[in-house]
């Protein structure tokens, strides 16, 4: 199970006395762990998955504003915690697998316009998650209903 996985590369690290991987990696588990508390349930992998897509989202957006701030040190730092994070995410999905996806989505829901534009995220969610970025493939469905 994935949280097992990830339990074990902290304590590997902590072996290896690796900081900040052992940092990013106590972050994703206080991340789920937060999760836990807050439902009061166990997370199930896809929603682990989840938390750790929007980990990743999180970091891309600090690293456009640290670059934008010339920040570099800030950068590289949230560069590295994505690699880590990326790590316990499915492999991502390429562009001609995406098309073929939503290509089949809008068959499949019958979808014409952008009110449909719901239907189709509801079948494409499950099957992406983690596995692309949700906006770009947002988009990519507007252009093709719009």
């Amino acid at each position: 199970m994935l949280i097992d996985r990830i339990k074990d590369d902290m304590k590997q690290a902590l072996r290896d006395r690796a900081k900040e991987r052992l940092s990013t990696i106590r972050l994703i588990l206080a991340a789920v762990k937060q999760q836990e508390v807050d439902r009061r349930v166990t997370l199930e992998e896809a929603e682990i998955l989840v938390i750790l897509d929007k980990m990743v989202k999180q970091r891309r957006d600090s690293i456009e504003q640290f670059d934008k701030a010339g920040r570099d040190d800030l950068s590289s730092k949230e560069k590295f915690e994505i690699e880590v994070i990326q790590n316990y995410l499915p492999q991502p999905l390429s562009e001609q697998e995406i098309s073929e996806l939503i290509a089949e989505a809008i068959t499949q829901t019958g979808a014409e316009s952008m009110r449909d534009m719901g239907k189709v995220m509801g079948i494409l969610k499950p099957k992406m998650q983690g596995r692309a970025d949700m906006g770009k493939v947002s988009g990519v469905i507007k252009s093709q209903l719009g």
